[in-house]
């Protein structure tokens, strides 16, 4: 073991405890955190870095982990309802931000040559940021967070595109018959996978996931050897991590190895985000910080409003459309590698890079809490955001009811949501689910149950249900804000409600009651609860025990059918 490097990546951890940690005092996201670190551990102040090849290393291991978690949940059938939007608005955004940010660097008097360059970079949002931040949100299977995954991975191989034409540039190849190599090598790698997938893959993970430690071992193995044949095909690392996710994602066992590789995952990226900062640039910002916010301005503003735009023309809500719209507010790492590499072909100075750079950590930074904090945004906007919606039904509603005076309102139908409807059939009164995962909402639908998909961030939502009729309102989403919220709005317009929700703090348990909940269901609680009282009711009666036994199991055959072998959303 080299100690030199332990004790240089120990020091850089350190830091980035003492900077997050303060972030975290003042109530600010981690990401900005971990950039900052880097900033500081960098070369700009105190510059703790040099082993920049093995950190570097360290911080692709963690991009690759990142995009084979996102591949774990894209399976086919989600790439086909979100597909179309997904491919029309990432090449959309990218075609009408690359002219605009042309014209506009034109006309603040940068040539030609370097207008293009930093249209490009305008033109493409960050992956990684991204899905890091709809991963804390816990919104990577919300309609709009499938949207943004869609049109990122678009925007990707685009950026490897361009990647691809800048380098062949460099190295004196020819252009067409280096596309038309890449292109024919990445279907037949694709075939190869798609084989795999439906042939291979599904009876070596039965196998294999017999041992928990040999799953874990095979999940890495898989994703590193993938990306690396892809990396050889002329693609990147990402995209091989990505494929190799997806292969995986229609097996039975893809929650038990995302769970496994979330820990894993995180101490990586955390390094990503650290080397991140570490490569900043920060000379001629003085000069040119006129540029530098009109183009963060731009970033910021503009690429939200035209995804907003697109969506609002394809008949999407408003809601959808400005959630998707923020995952856009900010360039993409792939900006500063294309700047860079204009740099070492000649095309381009430092100062641009430098210019560049500084718009990334503005927008890194803006696009952070504009997305953590888009449904208060929202709330405060939604009546001005009427103008990017189409009048009539909408693609995105997904309403599967007529009338709007039921008994019981459910809202979130995950674990707890599952049991809960069972009982609601056995008392037969009317009922309304509410979640906000389209699949869900389309297969309740198909079995005939009154069910709308919504979020219950949504104040417009809330707005629109008939609290007045409804004799108790069910929620189990264990966020204390959105019960809060709800809670609130319940007691405006029906004091007599049964309020239920969940917690999985006491703390926060109590002040849910405080603000009117009639219940508060705590279901780490809940198991030690339920065995005591079949302990009261059974006493030591072997046969009672075995009943249960025998009731239990098939409960678990059900929900396994479902896939509820682990919580199907972390937020619901």
């Amino acid at each position: 073991m080299n100690p030199e490097i332990f004790i240089e990546l120990s020091k850089i951890l350190i830091v980035t405890v003492l900077i997050t940690g303060f972030m975290r005092l003042l109530k600010q996201p981690a990401v900005i955190g971990y950039i900052l670190s880097g900033v500081i551990v960098g070369p700009f102040v105190f510059n703790m870095i040099n082993s920049t090849n093995t950190l570097t290393a360290f911080s692709q291991i963690g991009i690759a982990l990142l995009l084979f978690f996102v591949g774990l949940n894209l399976n086919p059938k989600v790439i086909k309802d979100v597909g179309k939007i997904s491919l029309i608005t990432g090449l959309g955004q990218v075609i009408f931000t690359t002219t605009i940010g042309f014209l506009i660097s034109k006309l603040l008097g940068l040539s030609t040559i370097a207008s293009l360059y930093v249209a490009i970079a305008l033109a493409f949002s960050s992956t990684i940021i991204i899905m890091k931040l709809l991963s804390d949100k816990k919104d990577l299977e919300s309609l709009y967070g499938r949207i943004s995954i869609g049109f990122l991975i678009v925007q990707d191989f685009i950026a490897i595109g361009i990647l691809l034409v800048i380098s062949s540039l460099n190295n004196g190849n020819n252009l067409t018959s280096l596309a038309v190599e890449s292109v024919l090598k990445g279907i037949g790698g694709i075939l190869v996978l798609f084989v795999l997938t439906i042939y291979v893959i599904p009876p070596l993970t039965k196998i294999i996931a017999k041992s928990q430690e040999f799953l874990l071992l095979f999940s890495i193995s898989w994703c590193f050897a993938i990306a690396t044949i892809f990396y050889y095909l002329n693609f990147s690392i990402e995209v091989g991590a990505l494929l190799a996710g997806m292969t995986l994602s229609l097996s039975p066992y893809h929650y038990e190895i995302s769970s496994k590789l979330k820990p894993l995952r995180d101490f990586f990226l955390i390094l990503f985000f650290i080397m991140l900062g570490s490569q900043m640039v920060f000379s001629n910002i003085y000069q040119n910080i006129g540029l530098i916010l009109i183009f963060s301005f731009f970033v910021l503003i503009g690429n939200p409003l035209i995804v907003m735009i697109l969506m609002g023309l394809l008949g999407y809500t408003k809601r959808n459309s400005f959630l998707a719209g923020l995952t856009v507010a900010q360039i993409s790492e792939f900006s500063l590698i294309v700047v860079a590499m204009g740099v070492s072909v000649g095309h381009v100075t430092n100062e641009l890079l430098s210019l560049v750079t500084a718009v990334g950590l503005i927008t890194f930074a803006g696009s952070t809490y504009m997305i953590l904090y888009s449904n208060k945004l929202y709330s405060m906007l939604s009546k001005y955001l009427t103008i990017f919606e189409r009048k009539g039904k909408k693609v995105d509603e997904h309403k599967y009811h007529k009338d709007n005076d039921h008994e019981i309102i459910l809202i979130g139908y995950n674990r707890i949501g599952f049991d809960i409807l069972e009982s609601l059939k056995k008392i037969k009164k009317k009922f309304l689910i509410i979640d906000y995962d389209p699949e869900v909402i389309t297969k309740l639908s198909k079995e005939g149950y009154d069910c709308r998909y919504g979020d219950a961030d949504d104040s417009e939502l809330l707005n629109e249900l008939n609290f007045s009729k409804a004799k108790m309102v069910i929620s189990t989403i264990p966020i204390i804000d959105t019960n809060l919220l709800l809670i609130n709005r319940v007691k405006e317009e029906n004091k007599k409600a049964i309020i239920a929700v969940v917690s999985h703090q006491i703390d926060d348990a109590v002040r849910l009651y405080d603000e009117g909940a009639t219940y508060v269901l705590m279901p780490h609680f809940l198991g030690g609860h339920h065995m005591g009282t079949m302990i009261e009711e059974h006493k030591l009666e072997f046969n009672k025990f075995l009943k249960e036994k025998i009731n239990h199991i098939e409960h678990l055959k059900n929900r396994k059918k479902i896939g509820h072998e682990h919580p199907r959303h972390e937020k619901y």
